[in-house]
């Protein structure tokens, strides 16, 4: 009677470790409230007061504000990855006014990849052994540690 109860426990407990983990990050996307913003009409004020907070400002451009919205998903332990993306950027003119609302979505998301987890540098590449060993004979050589006036 045990054995087909842990055979049902068992195939819940590894089904349920391949369901994919969702989450969200940032901006909670309001479409009605993004169109209703209009290049022209509106100004900081009023898009700060209809949509929020930026995830954030640039620094150039008259500070172009970017509203980024991510849900993504992965499985058990994998790397997330994003599923779908909204980012907004709202334009200013040098008056304040919105000139240019764009919408871009997950096909602006880049992948970047490591090298083996390690910087590369210049000089010698050195194994295990070779740092190990490789002071032997440098303690005690001549010129080496005796300080001022060379005794």
């Amino acid at each position: 009677m045990r054995f087909p109860l842990l055979i049902a426990a068992a195939i819940a407990v590894t089904a349920s470790a391949c369901a994919p983990l969702r989450s969200h990050q940032g901006y909670v996307v309001d479409a009605d409230l993004l169109n209703s913003v209009q290049p022209g009409v509106d100004n900081r004020q009023s898009v700060l007061a209809t949509l929020g907070q930026p995830s954030f400002a640039s620094q150039f451009n008259q500070g172009d504000w970017y509203y980024i919205s991510r849900d993504s998903r992965n499985y058990a332990f994998n790397t997330p990855k994003p599923k779908e993306q909204v980012t907004v950027q709202i334009s200013f003119d040098q008056n304040g006014n919105v000139s240019a609302i764009r919408k871009s979505g997950v096909e602006q998301v880049a992948s970047i990849s490591p090298t083996k987890k390690t910087t590369p540098t210049l000089g010698r590449d050195r194994g295990f052994f070779a740092d190990l060993f490789g002071n032997i004979g440098t303690v005690g050589a001549a010129g080496a540690g005796a300080g001022p006036g060379g005794r």
